[in-house]
């Protein structure tokens, strides 16, 4: 088969599995591109942009032909040929972040090149083309992953925490990413001999085929691969969100779409909490369910498209509220200052009580049940430690996969804190055995989980099992140590907010305006707190959208205060 003939085959079986990924746009809406661009010639072998770039142009195609290939060290795989009618890009355009493939014309003809802020312009306000052209950014995404066309290839074990922890970044942040599995790889040998690395240094990434990190966290990852390259810190915003999780994604939408100047920091990937459900049935307008990570990566698409801007894999170290603007401080010591900020941080699930648990932290204890966790313990036996929906949600998944699902609770049944629709799928399943009364004690094993012991509260008695993987989603920790006392919290460590804060509590944080906080609004003016970190919040992820969208309206008044 000809090269031109493979092409054609390719193109065919990816808009048949994909329709709207690569569409031809009409005359019609070419002038309306143009209108915002400006036309211009291409030559032959020109490379338009290339693996790396950031914020590179948006290229239509008007005549001629550009290929959109995956380049390595000796050779380049042909991914698409973009032809006249057809544009180039996925959504890591709309964020800056560096291109994963190089763009180089083919055949010689003409262009219309936009830039990203003009390209922005256009997906905000013409809602046909917005649509067209998001549809396709977000599926060409979808299919780089799933092929594995990324600019990184992992080298790891199922047996590694480091792997996995590498894994669910690099997924839960959308980047493609080729896997090599020491376990069941027999070439790996070549390739440790090439780039000098060996056993002792699993994980490892090698990071746009140059540069090889051993076992690296997520802030050197995000670093290489450029994620936070196209963010100022030294820009002061109209809104600062601390926290990706749904409130905080709600809130930057609703700020970046009504013309805020949006920053959002996460500590390590958008979704927060939520982003590890395996399936959310109850959130209004998806009535077949949607996964925590598909919820995620659309809310945070859409802070994309509106021109918020997000810094992962660097949390919040402390909170300066001693001046105006605001600054918060950066895990690597940097300074960001807004006007407004928006504390979104979440709560943590608790910890297992015993000395050694966080030995086995993912290497058999894990707080996310994800398609990745659920291949690691395929065929064996598992606890799901919790009683809310989400430990709910993980052991209706596990149960599909796993020999037995032991879900464990402490209190004497589920109605009082789970879903009922849940609780009947767990009463029905076979493969789900629920244990009232009962706590874990005791766990055993050398780099992996091997063995644990659990205790019935009710009897007494003292269990021994050789079970090798726990998911904890049991109670939850505020995540508020950063705030350093800048905003008044209650006795669990939550943040107040709006009435729940007392004239007494105001009078002890200086409050001074003439006026009460606004709803969501903390001891501190022009800081709001919303979602899971907040007192008396409802523990839902329709909760956490909403309060972040409220908040921001409440910002729009501080700011013209």
């Amino acid at each position: 088969m000809s090269d031109t003939a493979a092409l054609a085959e390719q193109e065919a079986t990816l808009t048949q599995a994909r329709p709207g990924i690569f569409p031809i746009l009409t005359a019609a809406q070419i002038e309306r591109v143009a209108a915002r661009g400006h036309r211009r010639p291409t030559r032959e072998g020109e490379v338009l942009f290339d693996v790396g770039a950031g914020q590179r142009p948006f290229y239509v195609v008007v005549s001629g032909r550009i290929n959109v290939v995956r380049a390595a060290e000796q050779d380049a795989t042909l991914i698409v040929a973009h032809r006249a009618g057809q544009f180039s890009g996925d959504i890591s355009m709309l964020s800056g972040r560096p291109s994963l493939a190089r763009g180089q014309v083919a055949e010689a003809g003409e262009v219309i090149e936009l830039s990203q802020e003009q390209l922005l312009d256009l997906v905000q306000t013409d809602s046909e083309l917005g649509e067209i052209i998001m549809r396709a950014f977000i599926l060409r995404r979808l299919e780089l992953i799933a092929q594995g066309f990324g600019d990184v290839v992992l080298v790891g074990s199922r047996h590694s925490p480091g792997t996995l922890r590498i894994q669910e970044f690099l997924t839960r942040n959308d980047h493609a990413y080729s896997y090599i599995d020491l376990d069941h790889d027999s070439g790996v040998q070549e390739l440790f001999d090439h780039f000098g690395v060996g056993l002792d240094d699993v994980p490892i990434l090698i990071c746009r085929g140059d540069a090889v990190l051993r076992n690296p966290d997520n802030a050197r990852i995000a670093d290489c691969l450029g994620f936070n390259a196209a963010v100022d810190k030294t820009h002061l915003r109209d809104v600062l969100v601390v926290g990706a999780g749904p409130a905080g994604l709600s809130a930057a939408v609703y700020g970046a779409s009504e013309g805020l100047d949006v920053l959002v920091i996460e500590c390590n990937a958008p979704g927060g909490q939520a982003g590890t459900s395996s399936r959310i049935e109850n959130y209004l307008g998806f009535p077949t369910g949607i996964t925590g990570q598909e919820l995620a990566s659309r809310a945070y698409d859409q802070t994309q498209k509106f021109g918020a801007q997000l810094l992962v894999a660097t949390g919040a170290r402390r909170l300066h509220c001693e001046r105006k603007p605001y600054a918060i401080e950066l895990d690597d010591g940097s300074m960001i200052s807004a006007r407004t900020i928006v504390i979104a941080t979440g709560a943590a699930y608790r910890r297992l009580a015993i000395g050694n648990q966080a030995q086995f932290e993912g290497a058999g204890i894990y707080y996310g049940a994800t398609f990745i966790e659920a291949q690691l313990c395929r065929g064996d036996e598992v606890v799901v430690v919790g009683g809310g929906n989400s430990a709910g949600q993980a052991a209706v998944y596990l149960a599909q996969s796993a020999a037995r699902v032991h879900m464990l609770i402490r209190g004497d049944g589920l109605r009082d804190t789970m879903s009922r629709y849940l609780i009947r799928r767990i009463e029905e399943s076979p493969a789900i055995e629920l244990r009232t009364g009962t706590e874990i004690v005791g766990l055993e094993g050398d780099a992996h989980l091997e063995r644990l012991q659990w205790s019935d509260k009710k009897t007494g008695t003292l269990e021994t099992r050789d079970i090798r993987h726990v998911f904890v989603m049991a109670g939850a920790v505020p995540t508020t140590a950063w705030l350093k006392g800048c905003v008044t919290l209650d006795a669990a460590g939550f943040v107040k907010t709006g009435p729940a804060l007392v004239k007494e509590e105001l009078g002890k944080a200086a409050w001074s305006l003439p006026r009460a906080p606004h709803l969501f609004e903390t001891s501190l003016p022009g800081v709001f707190a919303v979602g899971d970190v907040r007192g008396g919040n409802v523990k839902r992820v329709a909760s956490a959208v909403g309060e972040g969208s409220i908040a921001i309206s409440f910002v729009h008044q501080v700011l013209h205060e």
